[in-house]
């Protein structure tokens, strides 16, 4: 199986942001949407500055207005943007920023969308709270674009989600933390531990 991308998101800490890298993420993201985990375009700024070239900062976002949206382009310059899919529709997004667009996991996907996107990140119809995608419906969404598969994943259920969904990549926040909104350094090792093992 080819390489995952593994993405951590709601990073608040350099610290934290070090061991994250340490242990081999390809992208960690920023929150700027109302959560537990958000944080300021100066902060993003500060944690992101020690981080290896390479390592994908993503702004995520949740309907951010156009002012919002440039603020943090100013601001943090982000390698990708993910927001919900119909953001895009409105938003100038710089041409260096790759698009991330959510779908959530509900009756009315629009599965021609998804597959109309060059990559898109699928999760359950809330985000952040630990609740786990259809993987079933994953595995055909997989099919046909470069999928990124979030929700409800942790460290002792990521190499059977990749396995059976055959994701491009996977998306954990809440699944590594030791409360709602704190990053557990160990949990986060042994996710990228996992992930990797499947490759």
């Amino acid at each position: 199986m080819a390489a995952v991308i593994v993405k951590i998101c709601g990073v608040r800490s350099a610290m934290v942001a070090g061991a994250v890298a340490e242990a081999g993420a390809d992208a960690i993201g920023f929150v700027f949407a109302e959560s537990p985990r958000r944080v300021s375009i100066e902060q993003a700024r500060r944690i992101a500055r020690g981080l290896p070239r390479g390592v994908v900062r993503v702004a995520v976002m949740h309907h951010p207005t156009q002012a919002e949206w440039d603020e943090v382009i100013d601001g943090f310059r982000p390698d990708w943007l993910q927001t919900d899919a119909a953001d895009f529709l409105r938003l100038g997004v710089c041409p260096d920023v790759m698009p991330l667009p959510v779908f959530r996991d509900n009756p009315v996907l629009d599965v021609r969308a998804v597959a109309s996107a060059p990559q898109a990140l699928f999760e359950a119809p809330t985000s952040g709270a630990g609740h786990m995608a259809d993987w079933h419906r994953a595995a055909e969404l997989a099919r046909t674009t470069r999928l990124m598969l979030a929700g409800g994943l942790v460290p002792g259920n990521v190499a059977a989600a990749i396995r059976q969904v055959s994701p491009w990549g996977v998306d954990v926040s809440s699944g590594v933390e030791s409360r709602r909104g704190r990053k557990d350094t160990a949990k986060i090792a042994a996710f990228i531990e996992a992930a990797r093992m499947t490759e």
